[in-house]
């Protein structure tokens, strides 16, 4: 079963989990064996001490006539104080596991050693070999004692010599180096940790050049991939160039295609239409309208074929400003008769995703339309939404349309007033054109009166 953490992560959270963990595993399994390292060298050194006592007992000790045992007279001064943590006794075992107390230090008074149920039977198994083990003091205090059996010369029973220390110290001891290697390590550790993800961030540093590249491709910065990339990157990097290329090349073929398309189509249109014109009548009217009609249809779909190619293509990008001031003094010279204002707005710094040529027919058919309905006045807005999109506002002061009157006219060919001029084309350019470049259009009411064509359009960045 895969890991949640590693269904969707990025790369460098991959990366990063990986050697931390793996770092941090190996930092906790040397702070467990420090630890136990020390703590194993400590006891034996607090052992050896407890051991020389013991050593010293058997040495100065000796059985008297009565059989009893003389313990020697030991310069340790702790041993002479009463409850001080250092301890000593010699006893005799007396059956059942059970130890008699023979002689005991000062430093004990009235109280005993404890020992372990089994102490009596490991002892028995290898005499002269020593046991440690940890018991309490008679203030309840833990100690760390050892125990060794030996037989004296002159007794047959044997003996067994305890020593014990009290162990407060040792265990803060280990305490403070278990504390201060937690915390060395611990910082040892967050290091590691920071130095993975430096050195995964900058290891990735050409992958996330290469990413931005490829955005700004996307975006219209670029045409194709400059940088120099390690090797490893290096096929990918001319790849997506040859990829690139190749959709370019397709992009081109399909507007050669267009273009002899409509050479081949027009010239026998232009063709009749002249003919019609030299042989004046009644089926020379109805060639020529018919002519005009089918010429018409021809420019449409061309313009469509022509914008869908365009749309697959990389690296176009136009300013929406240069293209409104550009309709606008068109538009006052073509409709100089009329009194009709176009105001504009757009920021310096916003940029049509595609072609100059596609929104010169985006905002043109929609600029020329509010001018021919408008009465005096065309507005036109361009203000971004996001970083991928924009909205371009053309609104008239005019009569408008209703509501039911917003889905008539979109479809091809609709027309409300078929004595106006015109093919009936103008909003269904614009709405198939913005779909081709994944936008949309919404027509609505005008805040001046009239009609309010709302675009969503793809947005380059500056």
């Amino acid at each position: 079963m895969r890991l949640t953490v590693f269904r969707h992560p990025s790369l460098v959270w991959r990366l990063v989990i990986l050697a931390a963990g793996w770092s941090l595993a190996a930092l906790l399994v040397s702070a467990l064996v420090m630890v136990m390292l020390f703590q194993q060298a400590a006891l034996k050194r607090f052992d050896q001490g407890l051991s020389e006592l013991i050593d010293n007992l058997v040495a100065g000790s000796t059985v008297r006539a009565d059989g009893g045992v003389a313990a020697p007279i030991l310069t340790d001064m702790r041993a002479l104080r009463a409850y001080s943590g250092k301890y000593w006794q010699i006893a005799t075992p007396v059956g059942g596991g059970q130890i008699r107390i023979l002689v005991r230090s000062r430093s004990l008074w009235d109280s005993e050693l404890g020992a372990p149920p089994q102490l009596v039977s490991r002892l028995a198994v290898n005499p002269g070999s020593p046991v440690s083990y940890d018991t309490r003091g008679p203030l309840s205090e833990p100690v760390r004692a050892r125990a060794s059996q030996v037989t004296l010369p002159g007794r047959k029973v044997p003996l067994i010599f305890m020593a014990g220390e009290d162990r407060t110290e040792l265990n803060r001891d280990i305490r403070s180096f278990t504390t201060a290697t937690a915390l060395v390590l611990l910082l040892l550790g967050a290091g590691l940790v920071a130095a993975v993800v430096i050195q995964v961030r900058v290891g990735l540093t050409p992958l996330f050049a290469l990413s931005r590249e490829i955005a700004e491709v996307r975006r219209g910065k670029s045409d194709h991939i400059l940088g120099t990339y390690p090797k490893e990157l290096t096929p990918l990097a001319e790849e997506l160039n040859a990829l690139m290329a190749h959709n370019q090349e397709v992009v081109d073929r399909q507007r050669t295609h267009v273009g002899n398309l409509a050479h081949a189509l027009k010239t026998p249109l232009s063709v009749m239409l002249a003919e019609a014109d030299l042989h004046p009548g009644d089926l020379a009217g109805v060639v020529t309208r018919q002519a005009e009609a089918m010429r018409r249809q021809v420019d449409h779909h061309l313009r469509r074929a022509r914008a869908a190619a365009r749309a697959q293509g990389l690296g176009e990008r136009t300013s929406v400003a240069e293209v409104l001031d550009e309709l606008s003094r068109t538009l006052d010279r073509i409709h100089a008769s009329k009194p009709m204002a176009i105001d504009w707005d757009a920021d310096e710094d916003l940029f049509f995703l595609g072609e100059r040529q596609d929104l010169l027919e985006l905002a043109g058919n929609a600029m020329e339309n509010a001018c021919q309905w408008g009465r005096s006045k065309v507005r036109v807005r361009a203000i971004g939404q996001s970083d991928d999109r924009f909205l371009l506002t053309i609104e008239d002061d005019g009569q408008g349309l209703t509501e039911t009157q917003w889905a008539v006219v979109l479809p091809r060919g609709a027309r409300l007033d078929e004595r106006a001029p015109g093919s009936g084309l103008g909003l269904s350019i614009i709405d198939e054109l913005a779909r081709s470049y994944g936008g949309k259009l919404n027509l609505g009411a005008s805040s001046l009166g009239g009609l309010s064509v709302r675009l969503e359009l793809p947005r380059a960045q500056a």
